[in-house]
Formats: structure tokens, sequence, C-alpha cells
């Protein structure tokens, strides 16, 4: 690939086959049922992409249930039923590209219910990230600013004109908009003091003149009588925002270590259309450097990549509080991250006990039920021929025909079980969940 033009246009009219769409598929939503990869290879890469990105009407089975589990989690103030509400919308909303990305955005400003203890108050920071989950990013680190779960989460209320709390000031600078180096103590100390009077009363954002310092501050060089909105502004202004956005987007979307050089024509691209997502991500995803074949598979799979992936391919109904256990124990306990780092992931993802766990999760899904049964799609492979059901599996799971050596012993597999159809197959499944290059998007 030319360095230089990492963000040419993918030739999809040339090379558009399953591989390709099951790569997007897999980097920009929970798994895909076979249903959803012909259709996005039959739709070809701007109709998927267009599908992804532009808002899609929620079927009425889909508005009644999730209706239902969020009043649930409301009136029982049970921040377990609040993880039941997300994971359902993460399976099942209509706009799979927004969960994923909320899910993104859920980590980067990682905040947790284990401090703020309100289910009301982590809904809405729920809903104010999926707003802007593909919009402006900064209308989003504006409201993120003012958001009640976040001031409660960093201590807004104890940040006050005589004794300023840094807390907020620090990870806006260190986690949410320009990373470790790009920034000052005496900027933090300016600019904690530009927020201080940010506090929360009765469950609402509430800017507190009496507490607030309006006197000059200087951050990053300039001077004014600043409040927390110019030093948002401030941030937004620097060019490390721009590197610092484009490094998260793109370890998330493309691969593990991308080069300096890749990350500086990428920020460029996020300056030129003025942090508005859904322009950035379409010149990505549709971008050369995306597609690269080194590229490919290069992603450990979180466990909600994992678990709720391999659940939308694979079993239907889902039992959903055996879900949120699991992913709590693979390390992954949506709003509960363990720290304002939130989840770093990577290679972390992996332990010699998360393995034993991620491979009793294929067991126990390919023969319990434990996580829901296998759908019925899923069941009737069985009844197509040995070398049939193994290609299918691997174009299916694995993205691609997997390596010989993989593929004839998984034909010496299902030649030497026993038992009934279902029952090779249910083998078949156990083996390919458990292959290294299943762990990987």
């Amino acid at each position: 690939m030319d360095s230089a033009t990492p963000f040419n246009p993918y030739n999809a009219t040339s090379v558009w086959t399953h591989r390709e769409a099951a790569h997007l598929l897999n980097r920009t939503q929970y798994g895909f049922t076979p249903g959803e990869l012909d259709r996005a290879v039959t739709d070809g890469l701007d109709a998927t992409l267009n599908r992804l990105l532009d808002p899609q009407p929620e079927s009425t089975e889909f508005s009644r249930a999730e209706a239902a589990l969020r009043e649930a989690a409301i009136s029982t103030g049970g921040i377990d039923n609040l993880k039941i509400w997300w994971l359902y919308r993460m399976r099942y909303s209509a706009n799979p590209l927004t969960e994923k990305l909320a899910l993104f955005w859920h980590n980067h400003f990682a905040t947790s219910n284990a401090k703020v203890n309100s289910v009301p108050t982590m809904l809405a920071q729920n809903d104010l990230i999926r707003k802007h989950a593909t919009g402006d990013f900064k209308s989003l680190l504006h409201g993120i600013s003012r958001d009640t779960a976040m001031l409660i989460w960093l201590d807004g209320n104890a940040n006050r004109k005589r004794h300023p709390n840094e807390n907020f000031a620090r990870e806006i600078m260190e986690l949410f908009a320009l990373g470790v180096g790009n920034y000052t103590e005496k900027d933090i100390q300016e600019a904690a003091r530009a927020f201080t009077g940010w506090h929360v009363r009765e469950g609402q954002f509430w800017m507190n003149r009496l507490q607030h310092d309006d006197s000059p501050k200087t951050v990053f060089g300039k001077t004014g009588s600043f409040d927390g909105n110019h030093i948002v502004d401030l941030c937004l202004d620097q060019l490390a925002c721009s590197r610092f956005l484009a490094t998260k987007l793109a370890k998330t979307f493309v691969c593990p270590e991308p080069s300096t050089e890749l990350i500086g024509h990428f920020a460029d691209r996020i300056r030129h259309h003025d942090y508005q997502l859904k322009p950035v991500l379409r010149e990505l995803l549709t971008s050369r450097w995306f597609f690269q074949p080194e590229n490919r598979r290069s992603i450990i799979k979180s466990p909600l990549d994992l678990a709720i992936g391999t659940l939308r391919m694979l079993a239907e109904p889902i039992r959903w509080p055996g879900v949120a256990k699991l992913l709590a124990e693979l390390g992954q306990n949506i709003f509960e991250p363990a720290s304002v780092k939130g989840w770093e992931g990577g290679r972390l993802w992996i332990t010699s006990s998360s393995l034993l766990q991620r491979a009793n999760f294929a067991t126990e899904l390919s023969t319990t039920g434990q996580y829901g049964p296998l759908s019925e799609s899923t069941r009737n492979l069985a009844t197509t021929g040995s070398e049939r059901v193994i290609e299918t599996l691997e174009r299916w799971l694995l993205c691609e025909p997997a390596i010989d050596s993989v593929h004839q012993e998984l034909l010496k597999f299902h030649a030497s079980a026993e038992g009934t159809t279902e029952q090779k197959l249910r083998g078949l499944l156990q083996l390919i969940l458990t292959l290294p290059e299943f762990q990987l998007l």
C-alpha cells in the first residue's frame, strides 16, 4: 500500500466477496447471521456502509422489547437489568454500528455505576453517548463535561472556588481529548479552576456560580476568564486532540499498532471534517488501509465481541443473565469498568484464566445451551454433508477457509465422531470456537 494515500478508496467493484463483507461486518457490529453476510455481499460495500452509518428504523418487536427492558431497569433500580437492556440492544438493534460505537465511547469516557450508584443517571449518560455516537465529537465532549454521571464519577461537587478539584480537568486532558504528554500540570491546575462550580443538584447539572472562579486563567498559553466550556474548546483546538482520537479509532477498527504516519494522515482527515464522525468513519471503513490483508483478523476479540458475536451467529433465544455474568468473568463488565482508563483490551484480554473461560463458553454454548439453544438455522447445518458443513462453518465463523492442516483435522473429527448428525455438528462447533483464529476479528 502507498502510505502517502492510505485513505484511497478500496476497490470493492473488483474484489468484494464474503471475506471482505465479513471483515466489514465483524468490525462494525457484534457478529452476523448468514443472511446478513449474504445481504452484504449482494448489496456491496457502499450500500452496506450506508445502512450501517445512516439511522435505520427499528422493528416493532425490538421497540417493544427494548422499552420493556428499559422500564424494568428504571423501575427496579437494578444495574443488572440495565446491563441486559444494553446487551439486548447490541444483539438486536437495526443500528449495530451505533451500538458498537456506544460501547467505544462508554470505554473512552469510562464511568462506573459502582460509584455513581444510579441506574437513571447511568442510563442518561448512555443515551447521551448513543445520541452522538456517529455525530459530532465536539458536541459529545461538551455534553460529557456536563453529564451528571461523569460529574459524580469525577467528584464535580468537590470542585470549589477555594479548593479546586483536579479530577475532571486531568481526565479530560489525559483520557478524553489529548493523551499524556500534551499538557502541563499547570494547564490542569488552571483548567480545574475553570470547572469550579460545575456541580450536581437534584440529579441534574447545576452551575453553582457562588463556587465558580471567574478570574483569569492561563491554559495552553492562552489567558482569559475561562469556564469549563472554554476549556473543552481549547482542548479541541489542540493538534494533539485529533491525533489522540485517530489513534483510538484506528486501534478499535483497523489494527492494534497503527503507524505514526498513518495516524497523522487519519488525524488530518478528522480535522478536515471538523470532528464530524460519520464522514470520518465512512472514509476509514472504505479505505485501502482498512481492507489491507494484514489488518484482517488482527484484533483480539473483546469479551463482548466474542460472546454477543458468537451468540448472534449461533443461538436463539439468548439467556441474558448468564451472558452478563460471563462478560463480567471475562473482564468486560459493562456499566462497571474497572477504572477511569476503561478496558485497555488487546493482548490484555488473553490470560491463562480467560483462555480457559473462553473455551468453557464454547463448550457450554455447543453442548449445554446455558446461554441459549442453538438456532434452527444452525441445527439445520447438520443435514448437509461432511465437507459441506465444514466449509460452511469455516466461511461463516472464520470468514475464510481454515488452513489446510486445520481443515483436514476437522474432516477427520467429523468422520470419526460418534452420535447423531446434530451431535457431530455440536462437536465441530466446539472445536472451531476454540481455535486461535476464532479469537480474532
